[in-house]
């Protein structure tokens, strides 16, 4: 979760009344009784959540035999879910680092040396405020990146963000405004590399890449697990300079969660390492671009990965 959709949640937040009327309108699931209370898993409302939640519930269901209820799609994020969790309403979901080192810890990313001493940092505090802990780390780090055809990249040898900068005068930048004005978006990672583009547009978040695609711009900001950098005609380039924030995701979970269900932490555990951000974009190509199911999805993956049984 990265922080242009952290603002759009703190901003939903300020106009709900309460986790009832979110959750009233996201998805539920439930599995068959098996040892009594439910695990309850939240996700956030976005297609990358949506597949990590059901792993999530697969994971726990076959591995620990534990009954799972899961919600789907809270509005509002963390911002909503990070309550819930604290009065008990949940008892983990699938956060990213930085939501949590910023949002709910408060702190800058620059009061850390690493994402390391984040994670660690994280941990501790979670523990001493909220009675929670993070487990584990999923592999991929969701967070800005700068994307340009194929094509392009093979005509200029483009790799990294440093070696946009000698032919940026020559290409044509197309992102959402929001990207386009924010300070962490295009005016940051412009000063950061010195882009000077020939032209900049706005396009709307949902027309971008049929717009790079299309030829119609050169660069466009996406995201580094985006459903469409999966496919071969356009990459992500490297940041190189390290200037974006890292998104790593992990299982932020209640320690009495982990009291109830003795197996719980050990299953989550296995969710360790499990993915990369061009295995993420592909699943959530499969079911944004493929029409597939989330839990059908999740399923496949889990047993190519050899962590539950076909």
């Amino acid at each position: 979760m990265k922080l242009k959709r952290i603002t759009a949640m703190l901003l939903a937040a300020a106009l709900v009344t309460g986790l009832a009327g979110c959750a009233g309108n996201s998805g539920t699931e439930s599995s068959g009784s098996k040892e009594g209370e439910p695990v309850k898993i939240a996700t956030k409302p976005m297609t990358e959540q949506f597949i990590l939640g059901e792993m999530l519930k697969l994971m726990i269901e076959e591995k620990a035999g534990y009954e799972v209820e899961l919600t789907k799609g809270i509005g509002g994020g963390t911002s909503n879910i990070q309550p819930a969790m604290e009065k008990g309403e949940f008892d983990l979901y699938p956060e990213y680092t930085s939501s949590g080192w910023i949002l709910v810890l408060g702190h800058e990313p620059g009061d850390v040396s690493s994402d390391e001493e984040m994670f660690e940092k994280l941990k501790e505090e979670y523990e001493e405020k909220y009675d929670m802990t993070w487990v584990g780390l999923y592999g991929q780090n969701n967070t800005y990146a700068v994307v340009v055809r194929s094509d392009t990249a093979e005509e200029y040898g483009l790799e990294t963000c440093s070696d946009l900068v000698k032919v940026s005068d020559k290409l044509v930048f197309g992102g959402n405004p929001d990207y386009i004005e924010r300070a962490d978006g295009l005016p940051g990672v412009s000063e950061a590399y010195g882009f000077e583009f020939k032209d900049i547009m706005d396009i709307d978040i949902g027309l971008k890449y049929e717009a790079l695609r299309n030829g119609d711009i050169d660069v466009t900001n996406g995201y580094t697990t985006d459903a469409q950098i999966s496919q071969d005609d356009v990459i992500a380039l490297k940041d190189d300079k390290n200037y974006q924030v890292n998104y790593f995701c992990s299982t932020v979970v209640r320690e009495d969660a982990l009291e109830r269900f003795p197996k719980l932490e050990e299953t989550l555990e296995l969710m360790d390492g499990i993915l990369t951000d061009q295995k993420m974009a592909e699943l959530n190509y499969q079911v944004e671009e493929e029409g597939k199911d989330e839990a059908d999805v999740a399923r496949d993956y889990l047993v190519s990965e050899g962590v539950i049984e076909g």
